[in-house]
């Protein structure tokens, strides 16, 4: 089948100019590979043959030209197979003194410009004149090795001129020149290429270190803008919620305006109706009255049909039309304040929402938790019972506090999580170090290992530093966010809500492992019963 292929330009795509694979046949008769012409008409929209022009409305279906496909196999074969051939045909020298079949040349001689099995070597190795021949390792073209000039081994290196030399163009062409043997120049280049090797490794391996930075400063990237992308978006958002709860306002203002005027003019009218009714009621018995032949009946009524007194003079009474001038401007105007608020506040908004991009699953472990705690089933909740339950002992639980750890550590980077704290009177929040004494009533502080702030006596805001600082809040926190930079040394907690920063401890040397901290703290006979919760950090 593949005789009738004479070269391999029959089997070329005109699109590719490669070999065909998977070739397909368009309806106009002309062959291409697969995916070559699905690519030109994706990237053109347009079904038309490269080769003829012809376009089609609908693009044809193809189908793999089977024919043309067995012939590129066979084809490809016989290339391997030819080039396997080619290969064992040049790994040998054969010996140039054999008749067929020739063996395997063991040496080849400089002198002799020839190549010699092993019985044919046997001179080289026993005859006095010919052992003083150059014999080398088998090789091809040996007249390539010889002095074209003095047909002499080329024996020598210039190095004044960079040429291979003879023993002869040494003494009479370049004996002021620098030689040197052949050896000695390859061994001298062969160190050079060894230095010039190993600069290129250095110098891929460098590149390889810098596609690595590159790809990893990329990732960064990625990121880091994703990142501020959500950042972004959340601020935005909250703005447009403020445009859109300023258009609402005004549109129900503008709406309720409307709903006053209706229901003072429907009350307007029902009372003129009311008025009208009786006055045509008075003017029916009236002519009714007037008909009538009796003087003592029509003037014992003639005073009651009399038009009554006390009618309301209806010709200075207006429905008050609030014609809305001056609304829209002073809508914009309150936006505007609005937005101002909104502004002033937008540092602390976004220094919260760059927190909660870092937000991580907290859950309570159970192993560390005091035995008058309650956990939840899914660990989210935990408040002080009235019970001291009787608990495995454990050298990671809390003894003397009613405290409970996060089983959640980290010891690098940023994590950040929410948790409400609405409806309780007292509560303590923030992180711990692994090593805090867990048996001993404690100290919360820095020098002890916690970062926490906490609320006593139902309004009491402090931050627990060494020496204990008051928080002066805008209102109580239903929800606190705590934020752990731990390369950095920050620990900061927000007002979730009002996105305010409540407290930041700066500047701290963290040295081992932290986990979110939690207390409670006692019932007070249900004045404290509410618990704390890990609320999920809102997503996009």
């Amino acid at each position: 089948m593949a005789a009738a292929v004479r070269s391999e330009e029959q089997l070329l795509c005109s699109i590719c100019l490669e070999v065909f694979s998977e070739p397909v046949s368009t309806p106009c008769g002309h062959n291409f590979c697969k995916g070559c012409i699905t690519e030109s008409w994706d990237s053109t929209g347009v079904c038309l043959c490269p080769l003829c022009k012809r376009s089609y409305d609908t693009r044809p279906e193809l189908h793999i030209n089977t024919f043309i496909k067995e012939i590129v196999s066979e084809f490809r074969r016989r290339q391997k197979n030819q080039s396997m051939e080619d290969l064992t045909h040049f790994t040998d020298v054969p010996c140039d003194y054999c008749t067929d079949p020739k063996l395997k040349a063991q040496k080849s001689c400089l002198v002799c410009v020839s190549s010699f099995c092993e019985s044919h070597l046997q001179p080289h190795l026993t005859v006095p004149r010919l052992q003083s021949h150059q014999l080398i390792e088998p090789v091809d073209n040996l007249e390539d090795r010889m002095c074209a000039q003095h047909q002499k081994p080329l024996e020598l290196f210039c190095r004044s001129e960079g040429s291979c030399l003879c023993t002869m163009c040494a003494l009479l062409e370049h004996k002021s020149h620098e030689f040197v043997s052949l050896k000695e120049e390859c061994d001298r280049q062969r160190s050079f290429l060894q230095q010039t090797q190993a600069e290129s490794h250095n110098l891929v391996e460098q590149r390889r270190l810098k596609i690595q930075e590159t790809r990893l400063c990329l990732e960064l990237s990625e990121k880091v803008v994703q990142r501020e992308m959500n950042t972004g978006k959340k601020a935005f958002t909250a703005l447009m919620q403020c445009v859109q709860r300023r258009q609402d306002q005004f549109i129900e203002k503008l709406n309720e305006k409307q709903r006053q005027m209706q229901k003072q003019a429907e009350a307007l009218v029902q009372q003129l109706e009311q008025e009208i009714c009786d006055l045509e009621q008075r003017s029916t018995e009236a002519e009714q009255l007037q008909r009538t032949r009796d003087h003592l009946h029509f003037l014992q009524h003639f005073s009651a049909l009399t038009p009554p007194a006390g009618l309301t003079e209806w010709s200075s009474v207006a429905v008050e039309l609030d014609t809305g001038e001056g609304s829209v401007a002073q809508a914009l105007s309150e936006l505007q304040e609005s937005l101002s608020g909104e502004f002033e506040q937008m540092p602390s908004r976004l220094e919260v929402y760059k927190a909660q991009q870092f937000a991580v699953d907290v859950t309570l472990d159970p192993d560390t938790a005091h035995p008058v705690l309650v956990l939840s089933e899914d660990l989210k909740q935990v408040h002080c019972g009235d019970v001291k339950y009787k608990l495995p002992a454990s050298p990671q639980r809390f003894s003397k506090s009613p405290n409970v750890l996060g089983k959640q550590s980290f010891s690098s980077g940023c994590f950040y999580f929410e948790v409400q704290v609405k409806g309780k009177t007292e509560w303590t929040l923030g992180v711990a170090q692994e090593s805090i004494n867990r048996k001993r009533r404690i100290t919360v502080s820095p020098e002890s290992g916690f970062w926490t702030i906490w609320l006593k006596n139902g309004n009491v805001y402090d931050a627990c530093a060494d020496t204990w600082i008051s928080l002066s809040l805008k209102r109580p926190p239903q929800k606190v966010g705590v934020f752990v930079d731990y390369d950095n040394g920050l620990v900061s907690f927000y007002d979730v809500d009002s996105a305010e920063v409540l407290f930041s401890f700066t500047g701290c040397c963290f040295k081992e492992k932290l986990l979110p901290y939690f207390d409670p703290c006692v019932n007070a006979g249900g004045q404290n019963a509410a618990p704390l919760i890990i609320t999920a950090v809102e997503a996009e």
